[in-house]
């Protein structure tokens, strides 16, 4: 019955926001100034204008389940971005006490997204 949630985060400037997404993949399809939607396979995010978001104050995020996990940490990981400090930040894919296996990623904003999928068990 459920198919899909599409986050809508914040986002100060258009123009970097789909710079960052579009260097890992995705397509923006529609942008009118205030609302801005791109997609990449069946992900969708939504952001809205917000001049005076900071990302140091972000609370948004979304967390994104993957086919392999792996293969989109390395993608994330070609992009060099810090894994500590600043905005864009990201950490490469480990396993999480709570039976995940999970990149971190901070995009300009300071959305935080999580990608993750279950460690199989064996």
């Amino acid at each position: 019955m459920l198919e899909q949630a599409c986050p809508i985060l914040p986002a100060r400037d258009f123009a970097t926001t789909r710079t960052f997404y579009e260097s890992w993949g995705f397509v923006s399809w529609y942008d009118d100034g205030n609302y801005m939607l791109t997609n990449r396979d069946k992900i969708e995010l939504h952001f809205f204008h917000h001049a005076n978001h900071r990302p140091q104050d972000s609370t948004h995020g979304a967390y994104i389940r993957p086919t392999d996990v792996d293969a989109v940490s390395d993608l994330l990981a070609g992009l060099n971005l810090p894994a500590d400090t600043g905005f864009p930040r990201f950490q490469p894919a480990e396993n999480k006490p709570w039976g995940m296996r999970e990149a971190t990623l901070w995009d300009p904003d300071g959305n935080l997204l999580r990608i993750g999928e279950n460690i199989p068990n064996g």
